[in-house]
C-alpha cells in the first residue's frame, strides 16, 4: 500500500452521518485499490466507519484518535 495515492477527506467539524456521506462520495470516485484517509472530530464516527467498512466491503485498515481527531483509513474494494 503506498500512501502517494491517498484522497484525504475533512470532515471535522461534522457530526453524524455527514463525515461518512463525504467518505461515500470520494470513494465513489476512486480506483479499486485507493485509499481514503478521513479526518473527523466525531466519536461516533469510530463505529459509523468499522460498520461501514462491513457492509460495503471496503477495507477498514485503521482508526486511531490523536487529540481530538479521529482519522480513518480505508482502502477501496
Amino acid at each position: 500500500m503506498t500512501t502517494d495515492a491517498t484522497v484525504e477527506v475533512d470532515a471535522c467539524g461534522l457530526q453524524c452521518p455527514m463525515p461518512l456521506l463525504h467518505a461515500k462520495r470520494a470513494l465513489n470516485r476512486m480506483q479499486s485499490g485507493e485509499c481514503l484517509r478521513v479526518l473527523a472530530t466525531d466519536q461516533g464516527s469510530v463505529r459509523d466507519f468499522r460498520v461501514f467498512a462491513e457492509q460495503s466491503g471496503h477495507t477498514l485498515l485503521t482508526s486511531e484518535e490523536r487529540a481530538g481527531v479521529y482519522i480513518h483509513l480505508l482502502q477501496k474494494s
